[in-house]
């Protein structure tokens, strides 16, 4: 199973200040403002629905996450809470990574950050996610509620975050919303607290003048059962953008896996990065991935219908596992094997690697192994329904997978010479098995196995 643990590293801002953020996964950067001031990279992988959503993100791309300054992992004793310095947090983690480009998000009070860093560096950003954001301070101040609590936490700070638990993030009364207070309390202290309110809803967060600058295609989600900042914020603000999509998502904010899951597959179709294959087909380059239970026929006439059955079924659970950690999609099953779709190379080669280890380690004490084909190719198939109404991949990348899965033996992993120039200079072995004729194809493809035994 791939690393998901984050790790957490500083970079200092222009003015001073220690900022704390965290990588996990791999592929193309998403850059992550967390909703400050109530953000901590550590403390939030305790709540189990927001780690969830995390973990979906960082199975399709590498997923950097920042908390803002006074706040979370990031230097407390901060006096300059403003709008500006908060970008400078922004530009020092992507400067400290040597990030060209990149996708970037905002969440609620940190929306702002990201759409004012998005205006001054068209370049670098690819990609704009806006999640319950607000273009204007006035906006997210609106509800009475919000209204309320913002004087609440100038008098109690304790009984703010127990009502705010309820109010803006819609945990019901118990152990959950006690849970989410008690986060909150982590994250900031009760001054600190005050103060990044005070900055985040202050009269000069005004970005709607920005958005007329934002080139980059934008997402702005909301959240439908939300009292902040609302579904007219949030339409207010794509309203205004050059090129946005707006997308609703039920409940209050992330307090199920299956809200985590909606918001993760939204962000992850809207970049073409990853998900089911549906969402696939925003990406062009698409890694497939064949296996095949070697003598599958020979074991039904061997043992039997039902217990040949078992077996398959065996080898229907570790592949299955292996995609979900790895961020695989299975296209379709084939009885005896499967084809499978990644939007990396790097996470279909990890994948197989997985694969082959596992079914390795159950045949060390199995009366009858499980030996499992394994073959790679990528390039642009075509995405379409079939008559099910499930997403389907055609055409000649398809079929080549399919045949160098078939010139490999039993606990092999085969790929062809696109897969092994995709992930070029990665910690993966190959050894070169020459050129081969495939079946259907004219010209000789050159194939390389995969080192497994020896890979990371």
């Amino acid at each position: 199973m791939p690393d998901m643990e984050q790790r957490i590293q500083y970079a200092k801002t222009s003015d001073g200040v220690n900022i704390a953020y965290s990588v996990s996964g791999e592929g193309h950067p998403y850059v992550l403002v967390t909703a400050w001031p109530t953000c901590h990279l550590e403390a939030s992988w305790t709540l189990p629905e927001w780690r969830h959503g995390d973990e979906q993100l960082a199975a399709h791309v590498m997923l950097v996450r920042i908390d803002g300054r006074g706040a979370g992992l990031s230097q407390r004793d901060v006096d300059d809470l403003s709008l500006k310095a908060r970008v400078l947090d922004l530009e020092a983690v992507v400067d400290r990574l040597g990030l060209d480009s990149f996708d970037l998000g905002g969440y609620s009070t940190s929306g702002s950050v990201a759409v004012e860093y998005a205006a001054r560096h068209p370049e670098r950003v690819d990609h704009l996610i806006l999640v319950d954001s607000f273009a204007q301070a006035a906006d997210a101040l609106a509800a009475p509620s919000v209204q309320g609590l913002v004087a609440m936490a100038n008098s109690d700070w304790d009984t703010f975050t127990e009502a705010i638990s309820g109010v803006i993030f819609g945990w019901a009364a118990g152990d959950e919303a006690r849970k989410m207070a008690a986060f909150i309390r982590e994250c900031v202290t009760p001054e600190q607290g005050r103060a990044a309110l005070a900055a985040a809803l202050a009269s000069d967060v005004d970005v709607t003048e920005r958005l007329a600058e934002v080139q980059a295609p934008t997402l702005v989600m909301y959240f439908r059962d939300a009292a902040f900042p609302g579904v007219d914020a949030a339409r207010s603000l794509a309203s205004a953008l050059p090129n946005a999509t707006l997308v609703g998502i039920e409940g209050h904010w992330i307090t199920t896996n299956e809200i985590a899951e909606a918001i993760a597959n939204a962000v992850l179709d809207f970049l073409g990065a990853g998900g089911t294959v549906s969402q696939q087909a925003g990406a062009d380059i698409h890694t497939i991935l064949f296996t095949d239970v070697e003598g599958s026929t020979a074991l039904t006439d061997r043992l039997g219908d039902k217990k040949a059955r078992e077996l398959l079924r065996e080898h229907e659970r570790i592949t299955r596992e292996a995609l979900k950690a790895y961020g695989g999609s299975e296209v379709k099953a084939l009885g005896d094997g499967f084809m499978t779709s990644f939007g990396s190379a790097t996470k279909a080669l990890e994948c197989a690697i997985a694969m082959q280890r596992a079914f390795a380690e159950r045949n060390e004490s199995a009366a009858e192994p499980i030996n499992v084909r394994i073959g790679l190719n990528a390039g642009e198939p075509i995405a379409e329904d079939d008559p099910g109404g499930r997403g389907d991949l055609f055409g000649t990348a398809v079929n080549m997978a399919a045949r160098v899965a078939a010139k490999a033996e039993g606990g092999e992993i085969l790929v062809a010479n696109v897969v092994r120039e995709l992930v070029a200079g990665k910690e993966f072995l190959f050894n070169d098995r020459g050129e081969t004729t495939l079946r259907g194809f004219e010209d000789p493809v050159r194939v390389y196995e995969v080192s497994w035994r020896g890979a990371r």
